[in-house]
């Protein structure tokens, strides 16, 4: 395993350690050494990570434990702090957190596709009829995949070419025809119907 994969065995993180790692530094390493440095000496992203982190917690918006900063002036501690060394942060919360903000890849999304959600099938509201639309009117959305063809033909073509990867077809694999002209119907960017007009046309 790599430097970073060890810290995925952490249920829970100090914000220092969870802010170090959305910005893709090892906490262990000697980049994590950040607290006692000027803020614009610290890692790209890491002090407004730090930052969100701790409010985030304070709010409750990410589960964890909050631990309030000291004054070691006065031995007291700071009436509505985080100390961030100290607090605690759950991972499985962070990871809620971070994906309703939309940050889906980085260290705490390691099986990141790239994909967006509506076309990731293993996402859990993956629908394969979406699906089946939008990769149809993005693979005829061309003048060359439409050869002459209207656009509902050319995305009729395209969605039986993939029925059964779209699950639109049955066993046999028939395509199911009425699932096909729906999909077909709503990606369609020429609803009155007719060949595209050729630039000069």
């Amino acid at each position: 395993m790599e430097g970073l994969d060890y810290w995925r065995l952490c249920d829970e993180l100090s914000v220092i350690q969870a802010a170090l790692l959305i910005a893709g530094i090892d906490p262990s390493s000697d980049q994590a050494y950040v607290e006692g440095r000027a803020p614009e000496t610290r890692p790209v992203g890491y002090e407004a990570a730090r930052t969100a982190l701790a409010h985030a917690l304070r709010e409750g918006a990410i589960k964890g434990k909050v631990i309030p900063s000291r004054d070691n002036d006065f031995l007291g501690v700071i009436e509505g702090s985080v100390d961030p060394a100290e607090s605690r942060i759950e991972v499985e919360s962070l990871r809620d957190w971070l994906s309703k903000r939309g940050i889906r890849s980085g260290f705490f999304f390691p099986n990141a596709t790239g994909t967006p959600d509506y076309l990731d099938k293993n996402n859990p509201r993956y629908a394969p009829k979406l699906a089946a639309t939008v990769c149809a009117w993005l693979a005829t959305g061309e003048a060359e995949a439409t050869k002459g063809k209207s656009p509902k033909q050319a995305l009729v073509k395209w969605l039986r070419e993939h029925a059964a990867e779209y699950k639109l077809s049955d066993d046999e694999g028939t395509p199911n025809e009425t699932g096909i002209e729906e999909c077909a119907k709503v990606a369609n960017w020429l609803e009155k119907g007719g060949a595209p007009k050729t630039p000069g046309g």
